[in-house]
């Protein structure tokens, strides 16, 4: 990591974004006291996350998209009792905090079902109300979405506001969707190469980076794009095309009411700005800046 700076407000989720290998894991893994920086400090609640780790286990919680806290060959229910324990929570307060995490993630149909049997989706919404189960003030979530479906996505994404508002727990949030970005976060920091290369709102970022998309066509006839203004042509063949739509200056609305009028259009796919390009921007911008 190359001397990055930042702090996060207590309620806040915020966004912590960046391409493979900029350094978004290694971060969380030092905020979490599971690497040891080789230098510079680091306060969370407090607490230092390397010297006082056990007792800062009691206060934060972590999901890693790619790496389980559950049990595979027992059911959701027999983890959140296990952890319970080990975070010597109150048997009463467990079974009421048990309770209340299957009626808000709507985990009665599976949580008596072994974890290997489980979805993808089913199975990230057990890893949170894991994370939750001794109450944390902090949470790490770092690719809680990955390989779900734009169904299940949602739904955890509105189980992350839920928690946010209900257990005002803070969030720190990796993500290389920006819809989980743009949907979540109040606050976005931009981490490249071990280096903050951004750090403001989601509305400034929104308004100035992400105010372009991608939109891919096939049509029945020869495509006619020429005649729309707005719209930049990145690829197109006779039946097929990709283009560039500046939603500051037509909505997306707008413009594929303007593509279906002038063609026969048997598929139209939206795609954001790939994240790395974003950052590119960002990149380009302050280079211009520091000349």
């Amino acid at each position: 990591m190359n001397n990055i700076s930042f702090n996060i407000n207590k309620g806040e989720i915020l966004g912590f974004i960046g391409p493979n290998g900029a350094g978004k894991s290694t971060t969380i893994k030092m905020l979490s006291g599971i690497l040891t920086p080789t230098n510079g400090s680091i306060s969370i609640l407090g607490l230092n996350p390397t010297k006082d780790r056990k007792k800062l286990a009691k206060s934060i919680g972590t999901v890693f998209g790619q790496k389980s806290q559950l049990w595979m060959h027992l059911p959701p229910i027999e983890t959140f009792n296990l952890l319970g324990v080990l975070y010597d929570v109150n048997s009463k307060i467990l079974k009421e905090r048990i309770e209340k995490f299957i009626n808000l993630f709507e985990l009665e149909s599976i949580i008596n079902t072994q974890v290997r049997k489980l979805s993808l989706g089913e199975r990230i919404k057990c890893e949170i109300a894991a994370s939750l189960i001794h109450n944390p003030q902090v949470l790490f979530l770092d690719e809680p979405t990955i390989g779900l479906d734009v169904v299940i996505k949602k739904t955890i994404r509105d189980l992350i506001i839920k928690m946010n508002k209900e257990q005002e727990v803070t969030i720190l949030l990796t993500s290389h969707d920006i819809q989980d970005i743009e949907k979540l976060c109040d606050r976005v920091i931009i981490i490249n190469n071990g280096k903050i290369v951004f750090e403001n709102t989601m509305k400034f970022l929104k308004y100035n980076y992400l105010g372009k998309k991608i939109i891919s066509i096939k049509s029945e006839n020869s495509l006619n794009l020429n005649e729309i203004e707005g719209i930049q042509i990145l690829k197109q063949k006779e039946y097929t095309a990709k283009i560039e739509v500046d939603t500051k200056i037509h909505s997306i609305k707008d413009i594929i009411d303007m593509i279906i009028n002038s063609n026969n259009i048997i598929d139209i796919t939206i795609y954001d700005i790939p994240l790395e390009e974003v950052i590119g921007q960002i990149y380009k911008n302050q280079d211009g800046e520091n000349k």
